[in-house]
């Protein structure tokens, strides 16, 4: 099983668009999550640290700008999805990713808390 580190440049994103009042509240996230499709559109627009800003998970022991080394994607590259984060956090404490687990709570308390 892969290892994850969090990736803080991504938390400092998700904390910037919380703020910024760009998030969705109420999404089937089967449907919003970036496909593989959707990402690879979004590489051929964007660079691999604004791709990286989107995944709350580095994986450890991968290779920079390969998809691979990115995880747990709370977004759908232009706003914050409250059910991508409650995924991140159920995720990451399904697989004892413990510091990603409590990364994507602290994100969900801080939406829930901005949209109150």
């Amino acid at each position: 099983m892969a290892s994850y580190s969090v990736n803080d440049r991504a938390v400092a994103h998700a904390r910037r668009l919380i703020d910024a009042r760009q998030y969705v509240l109420d999404s089937d996230w089967g449907e919003a999550q970036p496909s593989a499709d959707d990402e690879s559109a979004f590489l051929k627009a964007h660079s691999w640290n604004e791709y990286a800003e989107w995944h709350l998970g580095l994986t450890d022991g991968a290779t920079d700008e390969t998809k691979s080394r990115y995880g747990y994607v709370y977004g759908d590259f232009r706003r914050v999805h409250r059910m991508g984060l409650i995924a991140c956090q159920y995720r990451a404490a399904e697989w004892r990713h413990k510091e990603v687990e409590l990364a994507a709570h602290e994100l969900l308390q801080r939406l829930d808390k901005a949209s109150a």
